[in-house]
């Protein structure tokens, strides 16, 4: 039975919290979405809570100091939100590439293959008391004189050398100190249980991507876990195959895609959407499927989303951008596209009562 895109995104946005919005947790809108960008935090506590009918201010914070959410390294390097249970898929997949071990970081580092396993541990043991500032995990590692030439890399900053360790599971993000970022143990979360295997990981991490981002083809898996995290094109398509008869083939608007099987009759079923959204920068809206899915953002504006612009967002396509001029919301409308004046004023109310400001919308421009 055929398809149509507005009908596919409209499905989406359900699943996203977004049509309608969501009465779950920080926790369940970020296991929904399978990572939140952690970076700015503004943008990050605005992604989950627009996805929540009732929230305060500090939720996504509360949830990290319980350790429902972990905040590390994971897509392209970058800083994402993560249950703990799905941070053991994501980082199996980020390690599988073992970067550490390139001659060029051999090189760069002066570490060898068989230094990590001690180097980790002397890692694991300096955070035994507690989160570190960078500069403190760093005397402490080069305290040891196997890594005393380390200490030119820790006062750079040494972010780099760091996320091999994130990746192996051995640290998380940790609470800021006086605005400083700090580093602690990921195995004091009751709730981390350690990476999985690679192929559990995999098969995991693919049924996820087509929970929340279907329906999709090969493609787009391979952009979100093949490219983002390192798992390699023939894992991706391996495991995409893995799924056999749970995966159901749909016509979209005359193109071929996939979704779960258990989601096939929901999908079909969907009616299109005619929500209105301000998404703050970096959102999984659009990231998820990548800003180059010209069905989500318009392939001749794919440039400023790219760049982190703050989207709005009609039925589930990127209608235009958003900024703040102290209190006034402003919108730039791409051309050709528009959407009634009253449904964005009632979301400028919506997010106003949100961060609890006095938000209100201004002019729009074409």
């Amino acid at each position: 039975m055929p398809l149509t895109w507005a009908q596919a995104l409209a499905w989406r946005l359900r699943r996203h919290l977004l049509d309608p919005v969501g009465a779950g947790s920080s926790t369940d809108v970020v296991r929904a979405l399978g990572a939140v960008p952690a970076h700015p935090d503004d943008a990050a506590e605005l992604a989950v809570r627009t996805r929540r009918r009732e929230s305060a201010p500090g939720d996504v914070a509360r949830a990290l100091a319980d350790g429902a959410l972990i905040r590390t390294f994971a897509f392209r390097g970058a800083t994402h939100l993560m249950t703990p249970e799905d941070a053991a898929a994501y980082l199996a997949l980020r390690a599988r590439g073992r970067m550490w071990e390139l001659p060029s970081w051999q090189s760069f580092y002066g570490l060898a293959p068989d230094d990590w396993p001690p180097l980790r541990q002397v890692v694991r043991d300096a955070l035994a008391d507690g989160p570190l500032t960078v500069p403190e995990l760093g005397a402490a590692v080069t305290a040891d004189t196997r890594y005393r030439h380390l200490a030119a890399t820790f006062a750079d900053g040494a972010w780099t050398l760091l996320k091999a360790f994130a990746w192996q599971g051995d640290l998380s993000l940790g609470p800021s100190r006086d605005g400083r970022p700090t580093f602690q143990r990921l195995d004091g979360n009751p709730r981390w249980t350690g990476l999985l295997d690679l192929d559990t990981a995999g098969a995991r991490a693919v049924e996820a991507y087509l929970r929340a981002y279907g329906p999709t083809t090969a493609g787009h898996v391979h952009y979100w876990l093949g490219d983002g995290l390192g798992a390699g094109r023939q894992n991706v398509v391996r495991w995409l195959g893995g799924l056999g008869d749970r995966l159901a083939e749909v016509d979209v608007d005359g193109e071929a895609a996939v979704v779960l099987r258990e989601d096939h009759d929901e999908l079909l079923a969907a009616e299109p959407s005619t929500s209105v959204r301000l998404l703050p920068r970096y959102d999984q809206w659009v990231l998820g499927p990548g800003t180059a899915d010209a069905h989500v953002v318009p392939p001749e504006r794919r440039a400023p989303v790219s760049r982190g612009a703050a989207v709005v967002v009609v039925g589930g396509v990127v209608h235009g951008t958003w900024t703040l001029a102290g209190d006034e919301v402003q919108v730039g409308w791409f051309t050709g596209r528009t959407a009634a004046r009253s449904a964005l004023a009632d979301e400028v109310g919506r997010l106003a009562a949100i961060v609890g400001r006095a938000w209100h919308l201004g002019g729009a421009s074409a």
